[in-house]
């Protein structure tokens, strides 16, 4: 076993160059939908210093209104405008409902309050559209290009390089929106201090409405994605959760580091799934993001791009 892990690996990297290329952009382009969903994490914990324990209730109830809405008979790209307005709605009622009552409580607070939205929202996408797994077909074959495979010998999937570029898209221009912005100062200051955020004039309210709205949308970006892949079923918030070892390898408070620990963690884990897999007993991919973001912790807490804390006491 030590032999084949240490060996065997390179060995077949080097004899199939081709084959280790196609594992490394399939993994890169799950790592783009990886920092898709880490994306909302980052945004709502720049507003408000707190892990939005929901983010993948949101995912899971964005997708579920998408398609219950599709197999209403709605025009999907009404469909598709009518579930981000819902979301909207779910930004404005925790607003006013969850976050304004809890302007300068401690941290914990805020937290505990997302685990109730989780629950609510689950609850609530049950009520309304049922838990059976629904499928959903956008029209994009899940097939590789097969021009491309004729001429180069690569076999890239064609749904994967439209998830990738979709996600590029929307990480592309949520990082210049909020990097370049007044929306985007305004939400730092927010993090820093709530109350002196509300002396100097930052509507805290509108704020929060904003960056909740945008984690709705990205959620709903992602769950379509994610769902016409794998279905969409209640597993989808699990999956969203893919994200929390790319926050902590890029760090709690970067956009940039959302994307570049995605495209780690998504390529990391496929290239350790197919040849370090067997060796392991197989099924890593499943843990191995888990175990780089553990190891993170250990030697660097904030990430890669996360500023380091020094308290003087």
């Amino acid at each position: 076993m030590f032999q084949a892990f240490f060996v065997d690996p390179f060995v077949m990297i080097y004899d199939a160059p081709l084959f280790f290329v196609e594992v490394l952009v399939s993994g890169l382009m799950a790592g783009v939908m990886y920092a898709l969903v880490a994306l909302g994490f980052v945004l709502i914990y720049k507003a408000s210093g707190v892990f939005n324990f929901a983010q993948g209730a949101m995912v899971l109830f964005a997708a579920l209104t998408f398609v219950g809405l599709w197999e209403l008979g709605v025009n999907p790209w009404l469909a598709l405008i009518l579930a981000a307005l819902v979301m909207i709605g779910v930004a404005f009622t925790v607003e006013r409902v969850v976050l304004r009552p809890l302007v300068n409580q401690d941290p914990i607070i805020f937290f505990m309050a997302t685990i109730g939205i989780t629950y609510f929202l689950d609850g609530f996408g049950q009520t309304i559209w049922g838990s059976e797994v629904r499928p959903l077909d956008i029209g994009i074959p899940n097939e590789p290009f097969m021009d491309l495979a004729e001429m180069t010998g690569l076999y890239i999937n064609k749904f994967d390089v439209f998830s990738a570029v979709v996600c590029s898209l929307l990480v592309a221009l949520l990082a210049g929106f909020f990097t370049k912005t007044k929306i985007g100062r305004a939400l730092r200051a927010v993090a820093d201090d709530h109350q002196a955020a509300l002396s100097v004039g930052i509507p805290l309210k509108t704020i929060w409405t904003i960056v909740w709205s945008v984690a709705g949308i990205v959620g709903l970006a992602a769950g379509i994605l994610w769902g016409s892949k794998l279905g969409v079923q209640f597993t989808l918030a699990l999956i969203a959760f893919k994200a929390l070892p790319v926050l902590i390898l890029g760090g709690f408070t970067s956009i940039p580091g959302a994307i570049i620990g995605g495209l780690i963690i998504g390529s990391g884990e496929k290239i350790a799934e197919v040849y370090w897999g067997e060796a392991m007993g197989g099924a890593i991919e499943d843990w191995f993001a888990y175990v780089v973001a553990l190891i993170f912790l250990l030697f660097r807490p904030q990430g890669l791009f996360g500023e380091k804390i020094i308290e003087r006491v």
